[in-house]
């Protein structure tokens, strides 16, 4: 992994506007969140494919799926904790249930927005999204992969989340690895059979780094990048089940509803195996910065590796 470069909202962003400058129909929603977004080149460049909808995010939703249905491809964009909660009912019917080509982007998502608190968090977004029938949810963990996933989105149809984090991110892929991303198929980022550690958008950068510690004590961790949440690898995991001891999930997010409930509605249906979420429990979030939440729950690569080791031991695993 590489040094935080550049968030990962504005490698959606750049490659949005280049998409934008050779397809008109390509429309980018700001629910007053222009600069949170990155979008400022964006309207710049090609203004008549902006729209500023202002603090009403039911309102940029309606807007949105309007303009999907004469023919634009929708990009409506904002914090995730409004957009799947505020407007949770204009997703739900003018979005998923009608099919519209809307793709929504939860910008500062998780934890991103600290320090002003739970009003601002989104750590239920991922449970809401994923039960409506037809909408895909996508987590990209760095620049690079959030950058080929929003061209993929760019030149494909149909309703989407896909949440982004805020800060600047340590690199994942490196830039030119050649790397592809299908929806509905993890990344094995490390192979190993003592156990499994499935993360999913910044929580990939800790697993990684909790896989290399694990290493030096002769524990050998398959990593798995599940940047679609749904559609969802269903093989990966029951591969993981067969091939190794223990699976561990990580995530930004509540432990109930979110990439660890979708990860055990296959093991338990499925390939029955020891299974650990790790996540935000039955909590309000603190207020702090991201950094200081992600080490109050255990997100950091030491803590990650000491709840794996830990987890391994109660289950007799180690």
């Amino acid at each position: 992994m590489s040094e935080p470069g550049f968030s990962s909202r504005h490698a959606f962003s750049s490659a949005l506007l280049a998409a934008a400058k050779v397809n008109g129909s390509i429309f980018a929603i700001s629910s007053d969140s222009k600069g949170s977004v990155t979008l400022d080149n964006f309207e710049k460049a090609v203004p008549k494919q902006f729209v500023e909808a202002g603090i009403a995010e039911q309102d940029a939703v309606g807007i949105a799926a309007g303009l999907s249905k004469s023919g634009k491809r929708v990009f409506v964009c904002g914090p995730a904790s409004f957009y799947s909660a505020r407007s949770l009912e204009q997703v739900k019917v003018d979005v998923a249930y009608a099919d519209s080509d809307v793709k929504i982007i939860g910008i500062s998502g998780g934890l991103s927005y600290g320090a002003l608190g739970s009003t601002h968090h989104s750590l239920h977004d991922l449970a809401v999204m994923r039960t409506f029938p037809g909408l895909s949810v996508f987590l990209p963990c760095d620049n690079y992969q959030t950058a080929a996933v929003t061209r993929y989105l760019t030149v494909s149809a149909g309703p989407v989340y896909m949440r982004l984090g805020r800060s600047p991110v340590e690199d994942v892929y490196a830039e030119g690895c050649g790397q592809s991303f299908a929806p509905g198929k993890a990344v094995a980022l490390r192979e190993g059979t003592d156990c499994t550690i499935i993360a999913a958008g910044e929580a990939v950068q800790g697993a990684l780094g909790a896989s290399l510690l694990l290493e030096k004590e002769g524990i050998k961790a398959r990593v798995l990048d599940f940047w679609s949440i749904k559609p969802i690898d269903r093989e990966a995991v029951a591969k993981a089940a067969r091939e190794t001891a223990m699976i561990f999930t990580v995530e930004e997010h509540s432990i109930y509803g979110g990439l660890g409930s979708a990860v055990a509605e296959i093991v338990v249906q499925d390939c029955p195996a020891p299974m650990k979420i790790i996540g935000v429990g039955d909590e309000w979030a603190p207020a702090g910065s991201p950094k200081e939440l992600f080490n109050y729950y255990g997100f950091t690569s030491d803590k990650l590796a000491a709840t794996i080791k830990a987890g391994l031991k109660a289950k007799g695993k180690r």
